[in-house]
């Protein structure tokens, strides 16, 4: 099972240097579980990059391949559990607060039992948490 953070979303969506290694992912396990807020984190990415001039028809094709991922993947709601997990993390890992939402949702995925869940991630600082933490990461390196 993967748990994707935004940073390895994102290149499924805009062309990236890392866009075909992710995309590899995907096509190894196409079921996706994210955290609630990573729609509105991408479409963060994408409205900074169109304010910074990015082509009008990419920006229009990075939302619709967003609306087709959303369509198929499952996401971790908020509750107390997420909330208070992420409170844990903050103080043990140094993250920031999406971060340790996002790897907190990724802890509720799995029922507390790290090894049965790859978080996909290309923040080093969200991997390398999660790698404390006793997750399985994808990809392996990030070059």
């Amino acid at each position: 099972m993967n748990f994707w953070d935004t940073s390895a979303v994102v290149p499924l969506l805009l062309g990236e240097r890392t866009t075909d290694v992710v995309r590899k992912i995907l096509s190894g396990d196409r079921q996706m579980h994210v955290w609630w807020a990573t729609e509105i984190e991408c479409v963060s990415t994408i409205a900074r990059l169109e304010r910074e001039g990015i082509e009008p028809s990419t920006i229009s094709a990075a939302l619709q391949r967003l609306s087709a991922l959303r369509e198929d993947w499952n996401e971790v709601s908020p509750g107390s559990l997420v909330r208070d997990t992420s409170k844990r993390m903050l103080r043990v890992h140094p993250l920031r607060a999406a971060d340790a939402l996002q790897l907190a949702a990724a802890w509720v995925l799995c029922d507390q039992n790290p090894s049965s869940v790859c978080v996909v991630s290309l923040d080093e600082r969200l991997r390398h948490a999660a790698r404390l933490e006793g997750f399985l990461l994808a990809p392996s390196a990030i070059a």
